[in-house]
């Protein structure tokens, strides 16, 4: 499970245009952006028209058209812009093309201090505006500080919202129950909670909770089989990918592969009963970000293949994958990759990706 991966570089000029290209097992990559002038991006959602949003984590939704041309979008909710807190998700509905509904995650102001929210909201593209905003989920209140909100939003096939929730730096949350920290759960879209939720009838459970044990997961997909998959960060070594699954306890911070920033042991060793492994982990730490399952037609080669943003090394790392099982591919690499943040498959099967470092959106093609 832990690998170091091949790097694929790929080689600009200063302005941007493509100078060299290496070949990797498909051929040469070429990368055009998309979007430039960005302020800490995040997330970004692919419009059926071509257009796109773009979250930026200090609170500011855009739409670009196909030109470039940027509006800001209205109506978008008042976020907790501290530390690693802000707007972060954004997500077209299934059935966006009818119902025009979009689901956002970010961090909201709370008595305690700030916690993990989703909201959905309908939008009128040629107005540049959010209507109708309506909170489906609200982690429950009580913590300070900027670190680990998450946080990623996944639509189901059957319509149920799953939503990364990190452990916000108070580790021992994330094994309570009686706490949203450290979980992934699961609400419906109407944001009530669905019966079919693991711990609905245990007693001082929330309900809400699909998982638990996660630290700070950053990334989540669906498979071709509607299997939900996160990413998440590690200490200092330690990030996982995780299969999960309903109920499932994940460990943090009882079992981890990494260590405690200052070299001492986290919790009690690699293994416990009762706690799921990784299907797959990196020591030293990638700082794993957004995270895209891939089932395109653009490379064939890489259906159902995981890629991961990496914000400490700068590069998008390609995981094989059979059935559960994963392993190491390969690091797609290059001036433009500098902190991946979100990966996004486009409809013609092009891979998009957010750049923190260089302030944009990027498409990768053959």
């Amino acid at each position: 499970m832990k690998m170091m991966l091949m790097a694929v570089m790929l080689c600009f000029s200063s302005t941007g245009a493509l100078a060299q290209t290496v070949e990797s097992s498909l051929g040469s990559l070429q990368v055009t952006q998309l979007a430039k002038g960005l302020d800490e991006p995040w997330a970004v959602a692919i419009l059926p028209d071509g257009q796109f949003l773009v979250t930026e984590r200090k609170g500011r939704l855009w739409l670009f058209d196909a030109n470039g041309g940027k509006t800001r979008v209205s109506g978008v909710p008042k976020v907790y812009a501290k530390g690693q807190g802000g707007l972060l998700d954004v997500v077209l509905a299934r059935d966006f093309e009818d119902s025009k509904e979009l689901f956002l995650t970010y961090a909201k102001s709370q008595s305690g201090g700030a916690g993990t929210a989703l909201a959905v909201a309908q939008f009128d593209a040629q107005a540049a505006k959010l209507s109708n905003l309506r909170e489906l989920f609200e982690m429950k209140p009580g913590n300070r500080g900027g670190r680990h909100f998450g946080s990623r939003v996944v639509e189901a096939d059957d319509g149920s919202l799953f939503v990364t929730v990190g452990e916000r730096g108070n580790r021992p949350l994330a094994q309570d129950l009686s706490m949203h920290n450290g979980s992934v759960i699961r609400v419906a879209r109407s944001g009530g909670v669905p019966k079919s939720n693991p711990f609905t009838g245990t007693s001082g459970a929330l309900p809400e909770i699909w998982s638990y044990g996660h630290r700070n997961a950053q990334g989540a997909a669906l498979d071709s089989s509607g299997q939900l998959w996160v990413v998440e960060h590690g200490a200092k070594g330690g990030d996982e990918v995780n299969r999960v699954k309903k109920g499932a306890n994940y460990g943090w911070p009882v079992i981890s592969y990494g260590e405690h920033y200052s070299g001492g042991k986290i919790g009690e060793g690699t293994a416990k009963a009762g706690m799921e492994q990784p299907a797959f982990y990196w020591d030293p730490s990638i700082a794993p970000s957004g995270m895209m399952i891939y089932s395109g037609q653009m490379f064939p080669e890489w259906k159902g293949d995981i890629f991961v943003g990496s914000l400490k090394f700068d590069h998008i790392a390609r995981l094989d994958r059979s059935g559960a099982k994963l392993s190491a591919g390969e690091q797609l690499q290059s001036r433009e990759t500098g902190r991946v943040r979100d990966i996004r498959q486009a409809p013609d099967g092009s891979i998009w990706f957010l750049s923190v470092d260089r302030g944009g959106l990027f498409r990768i093609s053959r």
